[in-house]
């Protein structure tokens, strides 16, 4: 089973997405499971995991409510306000509605904070304890100036499965990634925390990324965390920025084509598989 670990769907708002500016703008407008389907055929990709775009609860309920009825769609990482005192509470209410079962686990934008050390407030901790009770994975949406609060954050919550979206956007088009590559081997210290290969071409040069730019990135993340602990994403629609769905899938395929196809196998559907319970 190939599993596409991290795209998105939306219905676009310039209220609900401020960050889509006129820079972006192919992917100023909706989308939708239609308009993914025949790219997860081309590309040979059976399951995906819709991952939220916005802090949002009423997001999470269509979410799942659409993986009901989408075959595709394996699983939803959705919302809940992490500061409130009720995450257990909404975590339990929205497994009960319907596609409930699909939900698979929680993020929430913590790069966007303006705390660094957002993830180690009293509250954040107490209700990544109730995701982790929940039986959910927690995605972090991180940079390298969160990473410290991440790895205290994984370290401190080890019976809870963690993953780094998008290598942790390395700073591939600035250059200077020392911060980066300070962080990343430490965090792939801790057992419970996964990486997604996902979200680099957006973090290259949009018009002018190459294989060569990304290849030192992947070759890192793969030394850190191992065949075992990588997982693929397209970062759909996202990546429209920058490349297609096929370039993006075709570009991790190429960058990982010399690991052993069992290695293979588990990056591109079975670490996914495994980590999200699908």
């Amino acid at each position: 089973m190939n599993v596409d670990a991290h795209h998105h769907l939306w219905q676009y708002s310039p209220t609900k997405y401020p960050w889509i500016s006129a820079a972006h703008g192919a992917i100023r407008r909706d989308f939708t499971p239609a308009d993914l389907e025949p790219l997860l055929t081309a590309c040979g990709i059976d399951r995906t995991i819709l991952v939220q775009t916005y802090s949002s609860l009423q997001e999470t309920r269509e979410f799942l409510e659409l993986a009901a009825r989408t075959p595709f769609i394996a699983g939803v990482v959705g919302w809940v306000d992490l500061t409130g005192a009720r995450a257990a509470e909404t975590l339990r209410a929205l497994k009960a509605v319907k596609g409930g079962s699909k939900l698979v686990g929680v993020r929430h934008q913590v790069h966007d904070e303006a705390d660094p050390g957002w993830l180690l407030r009293g509250d954040v901790q107490r209700s990544l304890a109730a995701v982790g009770q929940a039986g959910l994975a927690f995605d972090l949406l991180v940079r390298s100036r969160e990473l410290p609060a991440a790895h205290d954050a994984a370290r401190r919550h080890p019976e809870m499965r963690f993953v780094i979206d998008h290598l942790a956007k390395p700073p591939i088009q600035q250059g200077d990634a020392s911060e980066w590559k300070a962080w990343m081997p430490r965090m792939a210290e801790l057992p419970n925390v996964y990486c997604k290969v996902s979200g680099l071409v957006t973090e290259a040069d949009w018009k002018g990324w190459t294989l060569d730019a990304l290849k030192p990135y992947v070759d890192r993340a793969l030394g850190w965390f191992g065949a075992d602990r990588l997982m693929f994403g397209s970062d759909w629609p996202v990546c429209l920025v920058a490349a297609s769905y096929s370039q993006v899938v075709a570009v991790a395929r190429d960058l990982l084509r010399d690991l052993p196809e069992a290695e293979r196998a588990a990056i591109f559907g079975g670490n996914a598989a495994a980590f999200y319970s699908i």
